[in-house]
């Protein structure tokens, strides 16, 4: 790395910490529970609006997984998702009306809470519709992994985003609040991805998958980032930079192995694909607030009718981990 890019990025690093603690500002406690929080707390880290039929779920998921606190952002929810989660007794809520679009679609809220209280934690940052899995996590909780990672010296964890999605048409198969999602949007794509590397960040950028093939089959390179890094043991100095896809400094982004081995990785199972996905698009495009002026709810709103359906011949069951790690799309990596 030359001196000039180390400089440029070290400057990019220090303009985000600091829209971060400007952007802070615009958050407001609903429940503050973070006296709560110990020094080996394992963190969630999550921004929301209008989500509450997920919530129940979701928070049983992490659970019992090993989260141990979760620090949400409301962003002006109306369908009560903030109000629920405040009556949690594991979990702060942060509210605000300001623009999901100019706080840098809610990194800048994420790493200014990330900053304020996740210093020297393992802190895992996600969506409400993201399901982490990670090599044996059917029988060893989170921790486990977290102290391997600390006994390792390794400070971050990579996944693939990985779209599951119902057999049949997606606007006919509703889920009931409460229940697992992946009950109903079940089946993946085990090939069909692209990956390539990041020369600015050093960070793997993966594309494909059934939003590729079924949204932006005409402009492939647009499609959604598939690559994510949302396990990390935080520091003050540390800030995402688009989404959880990359982070400054970017040693951070070298969740793979560079001389023919393999490190440790994981997977979000992403239930995006749902019978809500076509209101919410809607939704979403009326709002104005996502990237590139919603250019992904916008192939949603134009493909999504009553007969979309995304699941296809080649598409695969979603059994376990173990099934993930043998297609080749997470790995166990040295782990035992």
């Amino acid at each position: 790395m030359s001196l000039l890019t180390s400089y440029r990025l070290r400057l990019m690093r220090r303009r985000w910490l600091i829209r971060a603690r400007r952007k802070g500002r615009e958050l407001t406690p609903l429940a503050d529970r973070t006296d709560q929080i110990g020094n080996r707390s394992i963190l969630l880290f999550c921004t929301l609006r209008n989500e509450k039929p997920r919530l129940a779920y979701f928070l049983k998921y992490y659970r019992d997984l090993g989260v141990e606190h979760f620090i949400f952002v409301d962003n002006g929810s109306e369908d009560g998702s903030a109000e629920y989660l405040a009556e949690q007794p594991d979990t702060s809520v942060f509210r605000t009306e300001a623009s999901y679009k100019a706080s840098r679609f809610g990194m800048d809220w994420m790493n200014a809470l990330l900053r304020r209280y996740a210093q020297d934690n393992w802190a895992l940052t996600v969506d409400v519709d993201e399901f982490f899995l990670y090599p044996f996590c059917d029988t060893r909780p989170l921790r486990a992994l977290t102290d391997w990672l600390d006994d390792a010296g390794v400070r971050s964890f990579g996944t693939i985003l990985l779209d599951v999605y119902p057999r049949g048409p997606v606007n006919q198969r509703p889920c009931v609040e409460g229940q697992n999602p992946l009950e109903i949007a079940s089946w993946f794509d085990s090939a069909n991805y692209a990956i390539s590397r990041n020369q600015r960040f050093r960070n793997l950028w993966i594309q494909g998958g059934p939003r590729a093939r079924a949204f932006f089959a005409d402009q492939p390179k647009a499609a959604p980032a598939l690559n994510k890094i949302p396990l990390v043991k935080w520091q003050r100095g540390y800030a995402y930079v688009s989404s959880t896809h990359m982070l400054l400094p970017r040693g951070l982004n070298l969740t793979y192995d560079t001389i023919g081995g393999e490190k440790a990785s994981g997977c979000l199972l992403h239930a995006k694909f749902l019978a809500t996905l076509g209101d919410k698009a809607q939704e979403e495009l009326a709002r104005g607030e996502h990237y590139r002026e919603g250019r992904e709810y916008a192939a949603y709103a134009r493909g999504l009718d009553d007969t979309t359906d995304l699941w296809t011949k080649w598409s695969e069951r979603f059994i376990n981990w173990r099934q993930l790690e043998i297609m080749g799309l997470m790995s166990k990596g040295n782990w035992a």
